[in-house]
């Protein structure tokens, strides 16, 4: 996948990923007994940071959709941007809703 779609399709992929380990427990509780488990290691207070998540996820839709170092540089900072904007719009829908 090149292209627009395929930048579309690669940001909210990572946002959906970043949004699932931040935010819910996942299936069968998977995510919450690793974010348990990590605690306050180095990595447990990464997971509850969906903007942090985004420069992880982002690197391996990049590296699949690039050929060159410069590109995919590139590519994995638009992608994980991307995700952050659509979370920051996902937060301000998410503070609307509440009473």
């Amino acid at each position: 996948m090149t292209g627009w779609f395929g930048l579309t399709v690669a940001s909210l992929a990572t946002w959906r990923l970043c949004h699932l380990v931040a935010f819910e427990d996942g299936p069968f509780d998977a995510i919450a007994l690793l974010r348990q488990k990590l605690g306050d290691r180095a990595l447990g207070p990464l997971m509850d940071c969906p903007y942090c998540l985004s420069i992880w996820f982002a690197a391996p839709f990049a590296a699949a959709m690039t050929a060159t170092i410069g590109d995919f540089a590139m590519l994995w900072l638009g992608i994980s941007g991307a995700s952050c904007l659509l979370e920051h719009l996902a937060a301000r829908l998410r503070r609307r809703e509440e009473p």
